[in-house]
């Protein structure tokens, strides 16, 4: 776990990188590799910063990413697999890299579209040239390694390879980078990451991630989100929520406004009602019913008062009780609380 904690906190640092360090870590990941490290190491302020420098760079001889990156890791992988066992090395990946693997290669994958997405804006308005742009711009991301954004698998490694050292280095100080035989361009780390407990990009009053060049994510839990659409979410009414026609956009409102608020403020009348609760369903457009369970906490608050809650269920759900079971995993048939709290 200790690896794992701190690969975690190195894949979300934020700050300006360590330029002597990370560049250390490229020429010691070069000499891993049996390369000579090039003279010529260039800085960018963002991953997208730095596909423009990439695209910009002069004689900067082929990729060198295989070499430097993708070798060792499967060497090292192998070796530590047959030193270990099969169950040796399920049970050391279960406790490093797994635990980091979901959010850091979501967080790269959400990179790579912002950065497609931003430079497409400028390309032209052909869908053969637009595809043809986007196809090279890919192919600049295919030759990125990812600094700290390769966490996950790096933590499974800490400690166990000396032959990776040069990568973990660039890792531990910058973000990502890409080697040519005759250049490398690294990519300064994020300035500001705003995540939920989920480790997804989530930020209701502003970019989620920003980069010291101004490259920015707008997210809401997780979901990608115009900057402009943030904005309006102070300003949210049942009228503007049942209007909006993406329904990803809608349930981003909904949660932000609260269900039981919306319930509450559009008219919606209770469909079921049982000792366990009231069960409300409101219709949307092109999108499954909000349906929720309003319940009342028998046991009294200190001034007397029972509180209300309100709990989300299943579109399918037809009672109370039927939901009200659901939140315990349970079919309503089997659903006999002894006390209800």
């Amino acid at each position: 776990m200790q690896y794992a904690d701190k690969w975690r906190a190195i894949a979300a640092a934020t700050g300006p990188a360590d330029r002597s360090a990370a560049e250390e870590g490229v020429r010691l990941a070069y000499r891993a590799a049996g390369l000579t490290a090039p003279d010529r190491i260039l800085w960018a302020d963002s991953p997208l910063s730095g596909v423009n420098a990439v695209q910009k760079l002069q004689a900067p001889g082929r990729s060198v990413r295989d070499e430097v990156r993708t070798r060792p890791w499967a060497d090292e992988r192998r070796r530590v697999h047959d030193e270990l066992g099969p169950g040796g090395w399920t049970s050391l990946w279960s406790g490093t890299g797994a635990l980091l693997w979901d959010s850091t290669r979501a967080l790269a994958e959400r990179i790579r579209t912002g950065i497609v997405d931003a430079l497409l804006e400028k390309a032209p308005e052909g869908a053969a040239d637009r595809a043809a742009e986007e196809t090279r711009i890919r192919g600049v991301l295919l030759d990125a390694v990812l600094g700290q954004h390769d966490a996950a698998w790096l933590a499974a490694f800490d400690g166990r390879s000396d032959r990776l050292t040069g990568l973990a280095r660039v890792a531990e100080h910058a973000g990502w980078w890409w080697p040519f035989e005759n250049a490398v361009v690294i990519c300064e780390r994020p300035a500001r990451l705003h995540r939920d407990e989920a480790g997804r990009l989530d930020n209701g009053e502003g970019p989620a991630l920003v980069f010291p060049d101004g490259f920015a994510l707008y997210a809401w839990r997780g979901m990608p989100v115009p900057a402009e659409f943030l904005r309006e979410l102070t300003a949210l009414t049942p009228e503007r929520i049942r209007d909006e026609e993406n329904a990803e956009l809608r349930r981003v409102m909904l949660e932000y406004y609260g269900y039981d608020r919306y319930l509450a403020e559009s008219g919606a009348e209770p469909v079921h009602r049982d000792e366990t609760g009231i069960l409300w369903r409101i219709a949307l457009a092109d999108d499954e019913d909000v349906v929720m369970v309003e319940v009342v906490n028998s046991t009294p608050e200190p001034d007397g008062s029972h509180r209300t809650y309100w709990l989300r269920v299943p579109p399918t759900t037809r009672t109370a009780k039927e939901g009200v079971a659901w939140t315990f995993g349970l079919d309503a048939a089997v659903y006999e609380p002894v006390r209800q709290t």
